[in-house]
């Protein structure tokens, strides 16, 4: 038996939180079931110490409830209260609870102390999932949470872990926000990662973990949404416990450079070598890595004026070498699944949720349903 990551969000600042002895509880999604889990808690981006009051894993029940008799106490090193150093993470203790494949865990965690706008929460917002914010007091092993507010962000916690067979393996999701499923519908878990683990578990052979590491406006090359794929790879992806596989894909954003500051334009040949590094790296870590190709963005939406000729030859450009190089261990040809054959440049109408530049609900899925599951076997 190994341990396999079976849900993460990607570390990023949120703002606009502030907490004051509160109870947080986060609901998680989870791939691979099992019968121990454990959690992960990130003060990744907080600028002092993270003091953590309590800690329970539960399944949840309906909205902010815990099914009766599943909530859990975590402890950490045997203790069940813990603190985070700046900058850092923590691991659970293992938990003894019967965790169903596709199912929704909720972790509750106390914060005693006053988290204040300025010390930066470690979480990922715009997540699509609604999370739950207690009135004060350490809330955790109550079933049913006295609600002062909800947040569609994730907070503090990045990750559940599950201990699995020796075979089982894990899969990133390394991404932007078209793996983070913006626009998607709020609390329908129709990310390209979901629908891929749906999949997996139907399929019913090798167990294997699904772990979504996008962030929305992610960039290859500079930091901006959260840290850039060359800086976070490592953390994201590599550290990942029982990590096997990864698929990639970024650069959009890396054509779009949202901030338009001219030192951050890009060509497509550094585009490619930050992608050639990540396969590099990924390699030299035992893990096998696919190249996902660029979505169509052709006047997009979204943000209006940043669609360019010269950035859609950039995005041929890179897609020409994902398919054509050798540096992945094979392509899933996102592109090509959504493209609109009669006018290869733009999005199919029924895959596109209007912008031009996100997929919708149903263009999400079919990015799932376009992945060989042979890859993983």
């Amino acid at each position: 038996m190994h341990w396999v990551g079976t849900w993460t969000t990607t570390p990023a600042p949120v703002e606009g939180i502030a907490l004051r002895d509160q109870t947080i509880r986060m609901i998680a999604r989870v791939s691979l079931g099992s019968s121990r889990v454990r959690v992960r808690l990130s003060n990744a981006c907080g600028l002092r110490k993270l003091a953590i009051g309590s800690v329970c894993v539960g399944l949840r029940g309906d909205g902010a409830e815990v099914q009766a008799g599943t909530n859990r106490k975590v402890t950490f090193n045997g203790s069940p209260s813990t603190s985070i150093p700046a900058g850092a993470l923590v691991v659970s203790d293992p938990v003894d609870l019967e965790v169903p494949a596709l199912s929704d865990v909720a972790v509750s965690v106390h914060l005693p102390g006053d988290v204040t706008e300025t010390f930066y929460v470690t979480g990922h917002g715009n997540a699509h999932q609604t999370n739950y914010i207690s009135a004060p007091g350490d809330h955790t092993a109550e079933d049913r949470l006295p609600v002062q507010q909800t947040t569609e962000a994730f907070l503090i916690v990045s990750a559940v872990e599950v201990e699995a067979p020796d075979e089982a393996g894990g899969i990133v999701a390394f991404g932007d926000s078209l793996t983070d499923a913006n626009t998607s519908t709020l609390d329908a878990n129709v990310r390209w990662p979901d629908q891929l683990a749906r999949r997996l578990i139907a399929r019913g052979s090798r167990p294997m973990g699904v772990m979504n590491q996008g962030i929305g406006g992610n960039r290859i090359l500079h930091d901006g949404r959260g840290d850039s794929g060359l800086r976070r790879f490592e953390r994201d992806v590599i550290a990942q416990p029982g990590v096997t596989h990864a698929i990639v894909l970024l650069g959009i954003n890396d054509i779009r450079n949202r901030t338009q500051l001219p030192e951050e334009f890009v060509s497509g040949e550094e585009m490619i070598a930050g992608l050639n590094q990540l396969a590099t790296r990924a390699h030299a870590a035992g893990i096998k890595i696919f190249g996902g190709t660029l979505l169509t963005f052709e006047y997009e939406t979204f943000n209006p004026g940043f669609y360019t000729p010269e950035g859609e030859a950039k995005r041929q450009q890179v897609n020409a070498w994902i398919r054509e190089s050798g540096a992945f261990d094979a392509v899933i040809d996102f592109e090509a699944a959504l493209r609109d054959p009669s006018h290869p440049t733009a999005m199919l109408p029924k895959w596109d949720v209007g912008d031009h530049l996100h997929p919708s609900d149903a263009g999400y899925l079919h990015m799932g349903d376009s992945i060989d599951l042979s890859l993983f076997d």
